[in-house]
Parts: C-alpha cells; structure tokens; sequence
C-alpha cells in the first residue's frame, strides 16, 4: 500500500524526527537566560527579552558568535547546565524529535572558571532524565573551539576522557574562516582511538579544502553544514560515494547569510546527486526555530514534496551515530509510523 501522507506541517509535526546538529547552549532562549542571569546575579547587556531579541540580526558567523558567548555568562552551575538542556529537550520532545545527539562547548564554560564536571553532568543528567520521562534518546558530543589552539583543545579532552560514558563524540565549531580542520588534527587522531565518533563544521563559510581536510586529515565520519561542498564536482563525488552525511541547517544558513535566500539553497542539489543530507537547527535559540521550523522553511522554499521530506527525515536517522542494530530498529520504527498513516 502506498504512502498517502499529510501535506505539508502536518506530515512535518507527525514525522518521528533526529537531530544530529544543535548546539546546546545555542538553545537558550531569551526568557530562560534572564531567568538564570536573575539566579546567578549576572548583569547583561540589554535590559529586556525584546531587546536582546532585536540584536539577533547577524551578517556573519562572528556576529553570531559575539552574542552566543555572551549568552554562556549566565551559566554558572550544574542545576543552569540541567536546567538548558531540559528546557531543549521537553520543546523538542514536543515536536516529535525522538533521538538527537547534542554539542556541547566545555572549552568556552571552562575558561569563565566552571568546572568541566559541572557542565558535563548538568547535561548528562537531563539526557538521562529526558529517556525515562519524555522518551527521548539524547546524547553528547563535545565540540572543540577552533579559534583556540590545538593544545587547548587537548587539555580539553584529557579533562572529558574522565567522563569518557558520558559523551560520544567530538566535534569542531566556532569561526571557521582563518582556522582550518587540519590545525587539530592531533586531538582528532587522539579522540579516534579513544573510539569517540567524529564529526566537524566544515564548509560552512570555510571553503571545500576545509571539507577535504575534516574527512582527509580529521577521519571525520559526518561534515556538519557542508554547504560549499556544491562548489566542488570532485567533493560532490566523493561525499555521494561514500555516503558521508552532511548536517544541513538551513534557518541558521539564512540568518547568518550563508545563503541570500533559502531557494537558492545547495539541499535539493545535493539529495539530486545522492548526497545523504539532513535537516537540523544549529542554534534554535537565535536562528528563529527548531527543528520542524526548519523542515518547512526548506520544505516551502525548494518546492519539496512529501516523499523527498521523508526522505531527509529518514536521512537523518541513517547518519546518527546509532549502533547498526540500533539503527536498523529506529528505521525500522519510522517506517511502522509512516505505515500508520497510510
């Protein structure tokens, strides 16, 4: 029997959905960072949850980055830590996400003073908590800031390898241009043999050398972003031959003007030339929406239907770092839910 699925938002709220990019603290909306400045007696630069939501007009990267640093000072404690990534996972949870892996960025807490503990159990105990109440799978990978040296990054990882059950990959964010993959290779070779997964932003205003050194140098096993990997027939190939997912995240390529307008986005591009490519929400806090907002922004602007939505859905759970039998249950799960609608 044939799929005659629900059109448009409603097939996009029903789809059980995975989300492999999203910044943990890039999920801290407005209300809840005032709420914690109060807790915390943090001062901030603006006065109202209406005016630091009126800053979030960003031209690149770095003006982005600029106010997510900021946005961290309010996280001081374990409880802020728990507090962040309950808030994300119950609004997620709402719009059906049923497994997602989570960045985190100790490196930035870490230099504010924060012990690496208190960021990573705040975070580990509201993944546990959000399997046995709400359902979800959650897990975390660690990113790397790359504006910091390798040397950094390896301290970092000495500091999580005490906490090795508590996370299951690395990854590399922060200003791209200026810093590329190959610049940590080392922690990456370290990471690898500690049998962590491995991903890194790559190619999101880095140019596709950046793509070539994160899978080349790094061994990366997934690019996040990926977006100029279109301006590469070579990359293209390679990326389509070896099934490497891209994390794609289209309202966040928008607002950071990575792309002038989401019609002209390379997604349905790459989906034409076999690329394994996924829907994520970067940093949903400030980009204008989670995860389902996303999928109809992209699905709206390039025209997608909904067999092509299902696809990228399904994408996202083929590129998880699941175990193979896990994998194979959670596929086959979402084609029981699919089958339910039918």
């Amino acid at each position: 029997m044939g799929l005659e699925l629900p059109a448009g938002a409603d097939l996009i709220d029903r789809l059980p959905k995975c989300e492999l990019h999203i910044h943990v603290e890039g999920s801290l909306e407005p209300e809840l960072l005032f709420a914690l400045a109060r807790r915390n007696g943090v001062r901030l630069a603006y006065d109202s949850v209406d005016a630091l939501r009126r800053a979030y007009h960003f031209t690149r990267l770095q003006d982005f980055l600029d106010i997510y640093y900021q946005g961290m000072s309010v996280l001081r404690t374990e409880q802020d830590f728990y507090d962040l990534a309950w808030a994300y996972l119950e609004r997620a949870r709402a719009a059906n996400v049923r497994y997602l892996e989570m960045f985190f960025d100790p490196q930035g807490h870490i230099a504010r003073g924060i012990p690496f503990a208190a960021v990573i159990d705040g975070l580990h105990r509201a993944a546990n908590d959000a399997a046995a109440q709400l359902g979800i799978e959650a897990h975390l990978i660690l990113c790397f800031l790359r504006h910091l040296d390798e040397a950094d990054a390896e301290r970092t990882l000495d500091e999580a390898l005490a906490h090795r059950h508590k996370f299951i990959g690395i990854g590399l964010d922060s200003t791209e241009l200026g810093h590329p993959p190959e610049k940590f290779a080392r922690v990456f070779r370290r990471a690898r043999d500690a049998g962590l997964f491995l991903t890194a932003h790559a190619g999101e205003e880095g140019p596709p050398d950046y793509i070539w050194q994160a899978l080349d140098v790094l061994g990366v096993e997934r690019v996040d972003h990926g977006n100029r990997a279109i301006e590469d027939g070579a990359l293209l190939a390679r990326t389509a031959r070896d099934r490497i997912p891209l994390t794609m995240c289209p309202l966040s390529n928008l607002r950071l003007c990575v792309t002038p307008d989401l019609a002209k986005h390379p997604l349905r591009a790459m989906m034409e030339k076999g690329i394994l490519v996924t829907v994520n929400s970067d940093d949903p806090a400030y980009f204008g929406g989670g995860l389902a907002e996303n999928y109809r922004a992209i699905g709206d602007a390039l025209r997608l239907d909904e067999q092509e939505i299902v696809g990228v859905a399904r994408n996202g759970w083929l590129a998880s770092f699941m175990s193979e039998d896990a994998k194979a249950a959670a596929l086959a799960a979402f084609d029981a839910a699919l089958g339910m609608q039918a």
